[in-house]
């Protein structure tokens, strides 16, 4: 028996209720079919880590999930608390309660740190104020009046997570956040993470240093070629070495 089938012959389902639900999606760009009937689910209050080798389509799973239009949906249901996320357009998803923070981060030239945060907070629903932003990257404080984009990467990377969370949201999405950053920055993200998880927000993180993410993480899903070949905890992951020798090289 291969790993794949081991692992989903011995996962069984969580039952508490979940608060995302991705059911059956599917997704193309143009004719490259790219997410393959995916279903997952992620319960309030964790942080999932989705893994996959590069071309898994992690990526593209979370832009799905964040109706960003690229890729394309074409078939499935995405459920956020009960609202139909499958129904409605990027802005009507983030006003929903999720917030993507995209692996280039985004940060609007020309603007300061505060003019960032501010234009974040520029329609409703409002989330965290900016001085409690400013408590939680105390960086982000000193250079207030810093243009956003010539903060070092890592600076760049809380800017980017402190404006999503200047919206009042209930699913953070987090695609590559440690990409080209020391680890001294990547520990700071980290507790970062985990005093947001205290807060009762839901993340949902795409990232390569699968080992990180692991020892961060509640649960997992591991993608490879647009499917899903394990869904289950985190520390199963940890403890199995075939399964991250063939999906995660690691």
């Amino acid at each position: 028996m291969n790993v794949q089938s081991e692992i989903l012959r011995d996962h069984k389902p969580r039952s508490t209720p979940a608060f995302l639900s991705v059911w059956d999606m599917h997704a193309y760009y143009g004719e490259s079919y790219i997410v393959q009937g995916l279903s997952f689910n992620v319960h309030e209050g964790e942080i999932l880590a989705l893994l996959g080798r590069n071309g898994a389509g992690k990526t593209s799973t979370l832009r799905s999930i964040a109706r960003t239009g690229s890729p394309m949906v074409t078939q499935g249901e995405i459920w956020l608390d009960h609202q139909p996320l499958h129904k409605m357009s990027s802005y009507e998803a983030a006003a929903a309660g999720l917030g993507l923070v995209p692996e280039d981060r985004r940060i609007i030239p020309g603007l300061t740190v505060e003019e960032n945060l501010q234009l974040a907070q520029i329609a409703p629903p409002i989330g965290w104020s900016i001085d409690r932003l400013y408590d939680l990257f105390p960086r982000l404080g000193e250079r207030r009046k810093q243009e956003g984009i010539t903060l070092s990467g890592g600076e760049q990377q809380m800017l980017a997570i402190a404006r999503a969370l200047a919206r009042d949201i209930k699913v953070l999405l987090l695609d590559e956040p440690y990409e080209g950053l020391a680890p001294v920055i990547v520990d700071e993200i980290e507790k970062t993470l985990s005093l947001i998880k205290e807060q009762g927000i839901t993340t949902i993180i795409v990232e390569q240093n699968a080992l990180r993410a692991l020892k961060l993480a509640d649960r997992a899903v591991i993608l490879d070629t647009g499917g899903i070949v394990f869904d289950g905890t985190a520390e199963e992951v940890l403890q199995n070495d075939a399964l991250r020798e063939e999906y995660l090289a690691i």
